[in-house]
């Protein structure tokens, strides 16, 4: 089993990494700012997001796409200032969470579904699908906390982690952008998927920060690798140059401080987006 080396410390809660731009962009959450990091291990606070930042993406012009989670907005950088996309209050069942961005723009976003924290009763949550000019729509309903979301290469399959569901659920986009035929890609109980990323020959690195482990998975649930990090891992990355380097974004108490980024080099180069 490969060990993961520390990249980075002294942050708050890392979630949503991306890599984009020859640096690895990623969410601190609660510290509430978009960060970026390089490989010399430079660190960069990009914009404050009051509303906690979560999942992120780009528009086809370069401009950067942030998750706004507890008033549920998709916002668009336009420095130096966040421009509101759209409001999704009345449209999400309860906080935002992650969400990909495919390659003409269109933003698929998660939620909740309700109060975690506060330990209420399972509510199940939507998928929404925002477009760049026609606005927002639910694109999924009846998902168990939809979070962590790849696309294939091809743009034609999007696969999304259902935490409490624990399971990678896959839909076929369609061409005006509504997820179609959905079906199970991989059980992976008792894991519980966040945020996922995909490599060139299919398989999918789960961060489940409930068994504290990233596995790599293949459709119909194959497990080929296992890593154990240093803490909690709610997220994954493969970026670097050669999309070879498995980044993992970690938290060490229940509080979510003590975040960390954490890196091991992977056998399979990363593919797809984000």
């Amino acid at each position: 089993m490969k060990k993961t080396a520390i990249f980075a410390e002294g942050l708050m809660f890392p979630e949503a990494p991306r890599w984009h731009g020859d640096k690895l962009w990623f969410s601190d959450m609660n510290a509430g700012w978009v960060m970026t990091i390089d490989l010399s291990g430079n660190l960069e606070a990009v914009i404050e997001v009051p509303g906690f930042p979560s999942g992120l993406g780009w528009l086809p012009d370069g401009r950067l796409l942030v998750v706004s989670m507890v008033d549920r907005r998709l916002l668009r950088l336009d420095p130096p200032v966040l421009t509101e996309v759209a409001n999704l209050f009345d449209t999400a069942s309860y906080h935002l969470n992650d969400m990909v961005v495919d390659s003409r723009g269109r933003a698929y976003i998660g939620n909740f579904g309700f109060d975690l924290a506060r330990q209420e009763s399972f509510a199940p949550a939507e998928i929404i699908l925002v477009e760049p000019e026609s606005g927002a729509r639910v694109a999924a309903e009846d998902m168990a906390f939809p979070n962590g979301s790849v696309i294939t290469p091809g743009g034609e399959t999007l696969i999304v982690g259902e935490s409490l569901g624990r399971r990678l659920t896959a839909f076929t986009i369609a061409e005006d952008g509504s997820l179609e035929d959905r079906r199970l890609w991989a059980d992976v109980s008792p894991a519980t998927p966040d945020g996922i990323c995909l490599d060139v020959e299919g398989g999918i690195w789960v961060a489940s920060p409930e068994t504290g482990e990233v596995i790599r998975v293949k459709e119909g649930g194959t497990i080929t690798d296992r890593l154990v990090p240093s803490a909690r891992p709610f997220a994954c990355m493969l970026g670097g140059p050669d999309r070879q380097t498995l980044f993992v974004c970690t938290s060490k108490d229940a509080a979510y401080r003590g975040g960390r980024i954490e890196s091991v080099e992977a056998d399979v180069p990363g593919a797809g987006l984000p």
